[in-house]
């Protein structure tokens, strides 16, 4: 199991969220067993009023729904709703990925690598 930990505003200028996802495709599609935890400012990732910018190439937000929607595991901090992102207060895209410090916990304890982006 691996465990990836995004941090970053998804539309911040760089590439550090596409990169994260682009990794976590490939994982996925090498049958590794993938865990994404939004957390801080990457939770807006994981709404959809988050909308990709003109000028960037990826619709970040398609790319994490079709990891989830393929078998990624995904969860996003709860308690970040309300304190974090641009989009402070808006609903994730899915009620059921509302998450805990507690789940992360034991995603860290459980995996043989965990990454952080």
């Amino acid at each position: 199991m691996i465990t990836i930990i995004l941090n970053h505003q998804p539309y911040d200028g760089s590439d550090v969220t596409w990169n994260a996802l682009r990794l976590a495709k490939e994982l996925h599609n090498n049958q590794e067993k993938v865990h994404i935890f939004l957390m801080n400012d990457a939770v807006d990732l994981a709404r959809d009023k988050m909308t990709k910018p003109e000028h960037y190439d990826h619709d970040l937000v398609t790319m994490l729904k079709e990891l989830y929607r393929d078998g990624v595991h995904l969860q996003v901090c709860g308690s970040c709703n309300a304190r974090c992102g641009i989009l402070k207060n808006e609903p994730y895209f899915d009620d059921k990925v509302s998450s805990t410090m507690k789940i992360l916990a034991d995603w860290v304890m459980q995996s043989n690598k965990v990454i952080t982006f």
